[in-house]
């Protein structure tokens, strides 16, 4: 009966989720309560949940201060230098136009916010795609695969759902994935380069001069502060900025980074920089958890670049939207997750899975995991994955010995397909803002994702992370 109820739980949320008829944060918390008084166990809610908002802050205070402190990192300008000199490097060859924008879109990613990064990037390299009529699709396609590889970052999304899921840590979970995930980006730019031959090949090579006017020479660009892997609040592109033909100009409207936006500090750049590159050095080598370093982080970020306390409340509150969309989302986990487990239904629903996966798979349940990943965070949302999904899947591959740190890796190698999903706001914004068909952007993009999942999987299992 548990097992009945449990997957009719998960099958609930995911359809309530998928069909839109409740926000996640809703489905996370309402559809449990109420299967837990199903179960029989109503009486006993309120400890499940305690237990799983205990065991999820550490989780919640990391995705809250890294969405401060990179979205204050782009309000500063942090990334401006970045977005020019990748327009410089590019100048007006296609090849390097693509590659330009698998290295911008996998940079900007740093932020965690897929509609982020997709704003960025379509406004520094659409003009030039535009200009020199360049395949779009190329440029939706290479932006969605680096932006999936990278939102495997700890404060993306999915890393951190996984660690909420499982209760592990995040730097546990990520640290170890960085190798295979380098050559998934490896992968990425290398198909970039492949592409952007081809474009070259079909095109030729102009001059800047000659594919660039003056005005569309001058890109504007807009900071948004964020986080998540496309799931949460989806940002709606303003009009305005980028210059085009002027025929175009309909066409050619962009939100993205306001070079003379007052929250800019240049003669904090070099300080900046340092801060950023030293958080990122101090996640990687474990000197302290990762949500400790994001505090600090943020905290001194805010001081230094806005020592005024206005200042200060001016940029928490512009990033107050995705901070609460985030750590709501977290916290609403925890009756999910609580109720599945604290009921006994994840136990009983691992134990059917282990009675029907043949013997001879068991042990290599973390491939299959990996492989599971592919199709089911594309047609289903990582909230649905992550939290209906890989609890069941790590309890049955705990069965057999398979750790559920490796089962928490392996669930992260679908993502660079999952940022095309139709279930993911973000990519509703990238094919928007370039003016692609999303039926074109999917037919172009699927095959080159899905083949960077494998090699990520094929480097994980070769390196013994999975």
């Amino acid at each position: 009966m548990l097992t009945i109820l449990g997957f009719a739980m998960i099958a609930t949320f995911l359809v309530l989720i998928m069909m839109k008829k409740m926000s996640p944060i809703a489905a996370l918390v309402l559809i449990p309560a109420l299967f837990c008084v199903f179960v029989g166990k109503g009486a006993h809610l309120g400890d499940y949940v305690i237990d799983g908002v205990t065991s999820l802050a550490p989780t919640a205070a990391m995705l809250m201060f890294a969405i401060v402190y990179f979205g204050v990192m782009i309000d500063v300008g942090l990334f401006d230098p970045i977005v020019r000199g990748i327009l410089k490097f590019a100048k007006a060859d296609p090849m390097r136009i693509v590659v330009g924008t698998a290295v911008l879109a996998a940079i900007v990613s740093l932020d965690g916010d897929g509609s982020t990064t997709f704003m960025i990037t379509v406004s520094a390299m659409y003009p030039l795609y535009k200009r020199l009529k360049m395949s779009l699709v190329v440029m939706t396609g290479v932006a969605a695969m680096a932006n999936g590889v990278m939102n495997t970052l700890p404060w993306g999304g999915p890393t951190a759902r996984a660690a909420t899921a499982l209760k592990l840590d995040a730097s546990d979970i990520f640290v170890p994935m960085i190798p295979a995930l380098l050559v998934g980006l490896l992968f990425v730019f290398v198909l970039s380069y492949v592409l952007g031959l081809r474009e070259r090949k079909r095109l030729g090579v102009l001059t800047l001069d000659e594919a660039l006017e003056p005005q569309e020479a001058e890109t504007v660009l807009v900071g948004a502060g964020g986080t998540g892997d496309g799931n949460g609040k989806t940002p709606v592109p303003a009009t305005g900025g980028a210059g085009t033909d002027a025929d175009d100009q309909d066409d050619d409207d962009f939100q993205g980074l306001d070079p003379n936006r007052a929250t800019l500090r240049p003669k904090l750049y070099w300080f900046n920089a340092l801060l950023t590159v030293s958080l990122l050095t101090a996640m990687i080598m474990e000197w302290l958890p990762i949500p400790v370093l994001f505090l600090l982080g943020a905290a001194l970020a805010l001081t230094v670049n806005f020592p005024r306390i206005p200042d200060q409340r001016a940029r928490l509150a512009a990033h107050a939207d995705n901070v609460l969309n985030v750590s709501g989302m977290v916290f609403a986990a925890a009756v999910f997750t609580g109720v599945l487990q604290g009921t006994g239904m994840v136990d009983s629903m691992a134990k059917w899975m282990v009675d029907v996966i043949p013997e001879g798979m068991g042990p290599h349940m973390a491939l299959v995991t990996g492989l599971l990943s592919l199709p089911l965070t594309y047609f289903m949302s990582n909230d649905g994955f992550y939290f209906g999904v890989l609890p069941v899947l790590a309890e049955a591959g705990a069965a057999h010995g398979v750790s559920p740190l490796e089962m928490a890796r392996a669930s992260l190698v679908g993502q660079p397909l999952h940022m095309s999903s139709p279930l993911v706001p973000a990519v509703y914004v990238l094919v928007g803002m370039a003016k692609v068909e999303f039926g074109d952007h999917t037919k172009f993009v699927v095959k080159w994702a899905a083949a960077t999942c494998l090699i990520i999987l094929a480097a994980g299992i070769l390196f013994g992370i999975i």
